[in-house]
């Protein structure tokens, strides 16, 4: 009797274990229905001009320091930070941060300061980490693929969102699994690219969306969680040139270009006073521009070495223990992005100044078409139908017998 109670007992139990996959798998289907798209071929940049973001910069306006990739604790149950808005807050003003953006994952967080409030926050749910910061949002998207292994599927998340915000951020790519050179010559409609994920300095797959027309600025942020650990916090920074802290001014200047990134050191290895006095004598650049083909470059310091990045993430020019450049772009060279890397272990990362006919349009071409393959589409999202429907037969089938 005994052991016939306890198979019983494994069957229930072995029953609802299947149920409770099968039900994990219907909902990664289902949510895999997607347009699918036919890309268009990689454009490099070309054009008599040089592009350069820096263009309205007022050398007399202040460089605001900033952070736009910050989690705070929420009302919710799903909390991925401890601690609240205000005090996060205070942690990055007490370390020189003049504008700091809450953006958590699929909640529009209110600022402390209502002057400084913006709109945004972190989409995505999914199992990849496939997330985008989303300016200037009225509400939060709430659909997204559970498993979004398809560029079609990812370029849909970026044109949906592109319609209901002002402009997205790609979020840390290299920490983005199955993110693979070929997508990131394929995706486009996003603004700006996030910067060194802490794997790498030098940003190669932003070097492969642009290799292939897609032009976006760069910040580089800290995805806070953690404002208590000097380790995780003031670890990267950028500079504005904007009048104030209003999103007003922000979103001109991020859509203008006008601004800088950095990667820091953990300043003192956990001794916070070290860590505040060391971080206000951060290196900077103090001029950058463009005269006739020639960018220049300026910094407050001498750097150990900068590096031009140019196109598929090829070193164009490495000169050591500098202050300051001045690099002519070959006609046939479509861009170049500049990062100066100091002895203390500081990294500068410049926007991209790219080749572009100025009286064709104000930006540099950003090869953003892709049109849906119908066939394609109606049979992927058809088998995608079926498997839906199987799985639920099958559910149906397990909770029906005794």
């Amino acid at each position: 009797m005994a052991g016939t109670y306890y198979k019983q007992i494994a069957k229930i139990v072995g029953k609802g274990i299947i149920t409770l996959l099968l039900g994990m798998l219907l909902c990664i289907v289902i949510t895999s229905i997607s347009p699918i798209y036919d890309f268009a071929e990689p454009t490099p940049f070309s054009g008599p001009d040089i592009f350069n973001p820096y263009r309205n910069i007022d050398t007399l306006t202040a460089w605001q320091r900033a952070n736009f990739h910050t989690h705070t604790r929420i009302d919710s149950p799903l909390n991925e930070c401890d601690y609240s808005p205000e005090e996060t807050l205070e942690a990055y003003n007490k370390l020189g941060y003049d504008i700091v953006t809450f953006t958590n994952h699929n909640y529009i967080t209110e600022h402390p300061i209502k002057e400084q409030h913006v709109s945004a926050y972190e989409h995505g749910y999914n199992l990849l980490k496939y997330h985008k910061v989303v300016f200037g949002a009225e509400r939060v998207m709430r659909f997204d693929h559970i498993l979004p292994i398809l560029p079609s599927q990812r370029q849909w998340q970026i044109d949906m969102l592109s319609a209901e915000c002002d402009f997205m951020q790609l979020n840390h790519p290299l920490r983005t699994p199955l993110t693979s050179s070929a997508m990131m010559r394929k995706l486009s409609g996003y603004t700006i690219m996030e910067l060194d994920s802490g794997r790498s300095t030098e940003c190669e797959y932003w070097d492969e969306a642009l290799s292939a027309g897609h032009y976006s600025f760069g910040l580089a942020n800290d995805d806070l969680h953690y404002p208590d650990r000097s380790d995780k916090i003031a670890r990267r920074c950028n500079f504005l040139s904007s009048p104030s802290a209003n999103w007003t001014d922000i979103r001109h200047t991020l859509l203008e270009g006008g601004y800088y990134s950095m990667r820091l050191p953990d300043y003192g290895n956990g001794d916070w006073a070290t860590k505040y006095d060391e971080q206000r004598n951060i290196p900077r650049i103090t001029k950058i521009g463009v005269t006739s083909d020639t960018i220049y470059m300026e910094l407050s310091e001498s750097a150990e070495h900068i590096v031009a990045y140019g196109e598929n993430h090829r070193t164009l020019i490495d000169i050591s223990s500098v202050d300051e450049l001045k690099y002519a772009l070959p006609h046939d060279e479509p861009y170049v992005r500049f990062v100066a890397y100091f002895s203390s272990g500081e990294v500068i990362y410049t926007n991209p100044f790219a080749r572009y006919d100025k009286l064709a349009g104000d930006y540099p071409s950003t090869n953003s078409q892709h049109s849906i393959n119908i066939a394609l589409t109606v049979v992927y999202n058809l088998i995608i139908a079926l498997l839906s429907a199987a799985i639920i037969v099958t559910i149906c089938r397990l909770l029906r017998k005794k």
